[in-house]
């Protein structure tokens, strides 16, 4: 696995493998552990609102959350480069490319 994500990453050690993989378990976490007092401060506690609703938001709060954080940490870890280009492909896939795009210089 780690020859394999090495050659489709373009990395060059297993320190620097590791290091990503780091980053990718901390911010899943760390995210994951954000979230819901983020919902919380917006007034919306997990035992008062209808499940139906809070899930869905918990979701689709974490997304940019995750985004923001790995590129924090992985900034923290050395690997900024990579996480920038990773966050730029993840929103690139979920159609979200134009806010990539620079403004053309008119």
């Amino acid at each position: 696995m780690g020859k394999t994500l090495k050659e489709r990453w373009k990395i060059q050690s297993n320190f620097q493998l590791a290091k990503i993989l780091l980053v990718f378990a901390l911010t899943g976490t760390l995210s994951a552990r954000l979230s819901a007092p983020l919902l919380d401060f917006f007034g919306l506690h997990r035992g008062e609102v209808n499940p139906f609703i809070y899930w869905p938001l918990y979701i689709i709060l974490i997304l940019p959350v995750y985004k923001v954080l790995i590129i924090i940490i992985g900034w923290l870890f050395g690997e900024y480069r990579f996480f920038f280009n990773f966050v730029k492909k993840m929103l690139s896939h979920m159609g979200l490319a134009k806010f990539l795009k620079k403004p053309d210089d008119s």
